[in-house]
């Protein structure tokens, strides 16, 4: 019964922590300790100083003003107020800068646009080299680079974008450039809609008008005829006076032979003379095609954009954090020379 107990007592003392011993050889082995931490840190002050450098800046955008747009608001003005007169479209639809702006962002954000846009710079050209894979991953990390997001109005935040160089000058004037960009495909791009709206609506109008024509064209040519046959039938029947008390404008057709010879020639006469009539509406029409028939103006350098934010040189990098580096590798270093410490005091 004694033996096994005093067993026992020797294994649970076995597998006690000794809290003491081990700050006791940790305090010896010190030197380990700092010296391999110390190293550490400079390992990795010394890489910063190799290492790529990041630097990023940001832009917050807004939708613009109408002198913004310039002549674009006018003429995409002038084509809504024609869908709205014609019942084509709403009077509550979004405004021009909200559609301007739309259409920015939709640039701003896409992939393809990023592409065109490295692809055309002198950043990326200069760091080519020759090799197509190597090249296009290239590319597409500079493509990632360029981070949109979206706004927020619930948390009232606005659209921003960043972009990442190697240098602060370089993250500035490539941010401003990249936007300037985006903003000139936008105004392309609705300039395009707006040509291809105002040729539309230049169709629509040139129907429009030649419809009022034929239908003004057919008026008269009936209203002729039922002269003319008037006309004849008074002659035949030799009436040379007016005979009926009835008003000639209240007079149907089938008995305007009774206005006599005189009257009908007179009215022939002067039917010929002024030919077919046309409402106000044709007149307002005929005056919206020739405005149309000049087509639009377009201006290629209309800003759809306006800055809350204008992009500057960043006065911190990114990456590498120099100090984050030293005290992180320095913490690593630490626990590995401790473990150095532990294992030679172990083999003592």
């Amino acid at each position: 019964m004694i033996q096994p107990a005093s067993e026992a007592t020797s294994t649970a003392t076995e597998n006690e922590l000794d809290i003491r011993g081990l700050f006791r050889t940790l305090w010896s082995g010190k030197l380990w300790i700092g010296g391999v931490a110390l190293l550490f840190a400079l390992f990795a002050l010394a890489w910063t100083f190799f290492a790529p450098q990041e630097w990023s800046a940001t832009a917050i955008t807004d939708r613009p003003t109408v002198n913004m747009l310039g002549g674009y608001y006018s003429q995409q003005q002038f084509l809504r107020n024609l869908d709205v007169k014609a019942n084509l479209a709403s009077a509550d639809q979004p405004s021009v800068m909200d559609e301007a702006y739309k259409e920015f962002i939709m640039q701003l954000a896409s992939w393809d646009t990023r592409r065109d846009f490295w692809s055309q710079t002198d950043y990326y050209k200069q760091r080519r080299v020759g090799n197509s894979k190597e090249d296009a991953a290239m590319l597409d990390e500079l493509i990632n680079n360029i981070q949109y997001t979206p706004g927020d109005a619930a948390r009232n935040l606005k659209d921003n974008v960043k972009l990442i160089a190697e240098t602060a000058p370089d993250a500035n004037n490539l941010l401003r450039q990249y936007v300037a960009f985006a903003s000139q495909r936008a105004a392309s791009h609705l300039n395009d809609e707006l040509k291809g709206a105002w040729a539309a609506r230049t169709i629509q109008m040139k129907a429009q008008v030649k419809r009022q024509e034929e239908v003004a064209k057919a008026i008269y040519n009936r209203r002729q005829r039922n002269v003319e046959q008037a006309l004849k039938v008074a002659e035949q029947n030799n009436i040379s006076r007016n005979e009926t008390e009835v008003p000639p404008d209240e007079l149907p057709d089938s008995e305007l032979f009774m206005l006599g010879r005189p009257m009908l020639k007179a009215r022939l006469e002067n039917l010929q003379a002024v030919g077919p009539q046309f409402d106000l509406d044709y007149d307002q029409n005929r005056a919206m095609l020739n405005t149309l028939n000049v087509g639009p103006t377009l201006d290629p350098r209309f800003q759809t954009y306006r800055y809350l934010r204008t992009p500057e040189e960043p006065v911190k990098r990114d990456s590498p954090r120099r100090a984050f580096m030293m005290i992180m590798w320095g913490i690593v270093g630490a626990l590995t020379g401790a473990g150095v410490a532990l294992t030679r005091r172990r083999s003592d």
